[in-house]
């Protein structure tokens, strides 16, 4: 049981990461899986930790992304956030 315990303090403190630093943790997950001979429960655990890593990634992108397409150019030639539409997202 305190196994599971452990895994979801280290989603919480995961979730705290900048996108670079959990992109850098994911790379080391993935080398050391290809280039270490690990028993299986350590391999899934990786496993699992890299899947945490990855959706938080994907997370950080898309807000990214939002926030890149409510920049828009004003009248002096600056850049500044609009209101995002989500009507105008879907279309």
């Amino acid at each position: 049981m305190s196994n599971a315990k452990g895994a979801d303090k280290t989603a919480a403190e995961l979730n705290d990461l900048a996108f670079e630093e959990a992109l850098k943790r994911l790379e080391s997950i993935v080398d050391s899986m290809e280039a270490q001979d690990l028993p299986l429960e350590t391999l899934l655990a990786r496993y699992e930790e890299g899947a945490r890593l990855t959706a938080l990634c994907q997370k950080k992108l898309n807000e990214a992304e939002v926030k890149i397409q409510q920049l828009e150019k004003n009248p002096q030639g600056g850049l500044s956030l609009k209101p995002l539409n989500p009507a105008e997202e879907t279309a």
